[in-house]
């Protein structure tokens, strides 16, 4: 049986579905319009699944702060000062137990209509993945969605003390919270500590000053001291909240700093969800490699975030910054947990590769798409837009021009508007660039899913063997073999701005390594499966390939006997 290959889609609701093409700078809602959850219909779902999307990552899900005005609907209000954009950070969540009114078309419904998006997920044969926010929560969180008999986080604190193991927050005691801004009145004392480990009550622009730090019985003042026994307050509401959403059919988990969470707690409450949820996908957002290991343990985290390894490096080397090789020492870092790792080019905390920050064009992602989507079994992730070439260049009002597509303010992109076509999700406004760039990765996709070689085969670097190679451009060009007792493919990256001829060398080990002894006395054929118009090449195993390889582009071949 094929072992499947997970390939996520992410998006932010808000932006997705909205068609109002407005887009005034830090404008209101009312200005600038939001996309809701039934902006994303079973036909856009289900092209999804054509595509080859396994999972589908819905983020800002969870009631988040924000400048909108909804008391008229019993949900508090929250302070402007606080809160960065007027749509506020998805990661800066009000209330654990309940949906973003923002994404709502009959606010009093809007769990409701976030079940039926689920339902209509997994119609599609879907796989829904929200966010977990776990290190922190909004300053002014308060919960009306929670259970009856289940106590808010800071209910019952002792606020005279800095840590306590059975309080919910750090806190400050004497000194109230100051912030540049003072339009407001907001009062908060004694002030809680800022959600990244931001000990003082004057936390900066560059702080995430609109969260506080949830305690999981670690005294950070204290040398980091552990208070675990007895179970932590905080061990158990977030245990509850875990339990909620995967009770709505929620399949996987997407937890938002993983790391600053005691990895304690994740040992202790993942293995009591998947034995309540089997199957409940756990991923990790993390960025220090010396814990990948143990947080991949025995009852941890089924994947992690690559973004300090494969992400960074294929950036650079996309960027021309450093030789394609690098990749190879990317891979090796990880080594045998590479499987585990979640690949990605864009997310919303990054920069959109289309951006002039980083190519400029979403046409020059090609090569580096292939090698990250190709390079072994793990997940790989596409965010929204992306497949289109947006570009994040827009000034939106919070996010500012920075290449980031904004998840702090109301807008629309382009592209998606452009998609959307009223709902139809089709290519009919879309521009000929856009429709080309789409086609290839929805190809890439497919063949990644229907290729038993690529989405479980194994791995053979063919790098250092052409290293003495003369032909073959290392600083330029990534290739490697990826196979099984069935197929063997080859992959090629060509990352520099022209077309370049490259001529690979295949040596015996790695026939010898896909058992393909007894075919080298045979002629090989190199069949192209991506691109259309790349040539089928013949050549002897003892012989150097040649093929060419277009300019910010990939290939994937077959490699057969005659």
């Amino acid at each position: 049986m094929q072992n499947e290959k997970l390939f996520i889609y992410q998006l932010l609701p808000r932006l997705f579905g909205n068609q109002n093409p407005t887009n005034q700078r830090d404008g209101s809602i009312e200005e600038n319009g939001c996309g809701t959850f039934n902006d994303i219909t079973t036909n856009l779902l289900k092209k999804l699944k054509k595509s080859g999307y396994t999972h589908v990552w819905y983020i800002g899900v969870l009631a988040h702060a924000s400048t909108t005005d909804y008391t008229t609907h019993g949900i508090p209000k929250q302070s402007p000062v606080i809160v960065k954009g007027k749509a506020g950070s998805p990661y800066a969540v009000r209330d654990y137990y309940d949906v973003d009114p923002d994404l709502a078309e009959d606010v009093p419904n809007r769990m409701k209509e976030f079940e039926e998006l689920v339902a209509r997920t997994h119609a599609a044969g879907l796989k829904v993945i929200i966010d977990n926010v776990p290190n922190h929560v909004a300053r002014e969180y308060r919960s009306i969605g929670r259970p009856d008999g289940v106590k808010d986080f800071g209910e019952g604190d002792d606020t005279t003390v800095a840590f306590a193991p059975h309080n919910n927050f750090y806190y400050l005691p004497g000194q109230e919270l100051e912030i540049s801004r003072r339009d407001t009145d907001y009062r908060e004392y004694p002030a809680k500590v800022t959600g990244n480990d931001c000990f003082t009550n004057r936390p900066s622009i560059n702080d995430w000053y609109e969260t506080v730090k949830l305690n999981y019985g670690v005294d950070y003042l204290g040398n980091r001291a552990a208070y675990f026994d007895p179970i932590p307050d905080t061990w158990m509401k977030m245990r509850d909240i875990f339990m909620f959403w995967a009770k709505k059919k929620v399949d996987g988990f997407r937890c938002d700093m993983a790391e600053m969470v005691p990895l304690a707690f994740w040992r202790w409450l993942i293995p009591q969800v998947k034995k309540r949820f089997p199957g409940t996908l756990f991923i990790a957002e993390i960025y220090n490699q010396a814990a990948y290991r143990d947080f991949l343990a025995e009852d941890g985290f089924d994947y992690l975030y690559d973004k300090v390894g494969l992400y960074d490096t294929v950036r650079d080397v996309a960027c021309g910054h450093r030789p394609a090789s690098d990749i190879s020492f990317a891979l090796n870092r990880v080594g045998d947990i590479q499987e585990r790792m979640l690949n990605f080019l864009e997310n919303h905390d990054e920069q959109r590769v289309a951006s002039d920050f980083f190519l400029g064009d979403g046409r020059k992602a090609r090569a580096a798409m292939v090698v990250t989507a190709c390079v072994n079994s793990n997940p790989v992730m596409i965010y929204a837009g992306q497949e289109l070439g947006e570009r994040g260049m827009d000034e939106e009002g919070f996010s500012g021009r920075d290449g980031r597509t904004t998840i702090f303010d109301y807008w629309s992109l382009g592209t998606l508007r452009r998609w959307n076509n009223g709902g139809k999700w089709d290519d009919a406004l879309l521009t000929p660039e856009e429709v080309r760039l789409k086609d290839f990765y929805n190809r890439l996709i497919r063949l990644c899913n229907c290729e038993e070689a690529l989405s479980s085969g194994l791995f053979y670097d063919l790098m250092p063997p052409n290293y003495p190679n003369e032909a073959y451009d290392s600083t330029s060009v990534f290739s490697f073999l990826r196979g099984n007792d069935t197929r063997l493919l080859m992959i090629a990256a060509n990352f520099s701005d022209r077309d370049q001829p490259v001529s690979i060398l295949i040596p015996p080990h790695a026939y010898r390594f896909f058992n393909r002894e007894s075919c080298m006395e045979k002629g090989v054929k190199l069949t192209p499966l991506l691109g259309k118009e790349s040539e089928t090449v013949l050549f002897q195993p003892t012989e150097t390939v040649n093929v060419t390889l277009r300019a910010h582009d990939g290939e994937i071949f077959e490699i057969s006997f005659t």
